[in-house]
């Protein structure tokens, strides 16, 4: 559903309209997040979509390694939270706050939940970058990009 129009659509046509508006994305996933066999594939499709982040209860390990490597940043939920406690319906506006800064491996971060209500809700999350090398990489944008700025 595209927000705040409510307006029902396919999911790629919802994630092209919010790339038209500037409005990246974040998925919120439960546990084992990327578990399949076709992980690399999903990391890229989600790339293309216009998603930032994930935030999850856990993560497939490949899977959260092929995320670094898109340039998504995986976040997961310490414990106690998770998107039923946290009673996320999907039109939330979520922040992550002070990425900018830069992060260390498995550093902890702010996520700010904004509901349709009008509240909000500070947690944090940790960092699923989980190495110096990772932390390159999406510094950089991802994998790719990390490696052609290095040739340069």
């Amino acid at each position: 559903m595209l927000h705040p129009d409510k307006k029902v659509m396919p999911v790629f046509d919802a994630s092209m309209e919010y790339q038209k508006r500037k409005v990246d994305l974040v998925v919120i996933a439960g546990k084992e997040y990327g578990t399949g066999s076709s992980r690399d594939w999903a990391a890229k499709g989600t790339k293309l979509l216009g998603v930032k982040a994930v935030i999850a209860e856990s993560f497939e390990r490949i899977h959260r390694s092929n995320l670094v490597g898109m340039g998504i940043l995986p976040l997961q939920f310490k414990e106690g939270y998770s998107r039923k406690t946290l009673n996320l319906k999907g039109s939330e506006i979520i922040n992550i706050l002070n990425v900018e800064k830069g992060l260390k491996p498995r550093e902890e971060v702010t996520v700010e939940f904004l509901y349709e209500d009008g509240s909000s809700k500070k947690i944090n999350v940790l960092s699923r970058i989980d190495t110096d090398n990772e932390t390159e990489y999406y510094k950089h944008g991802g994998i790719l990009q990390y490696v052609l700025r290095n040739m340069a």
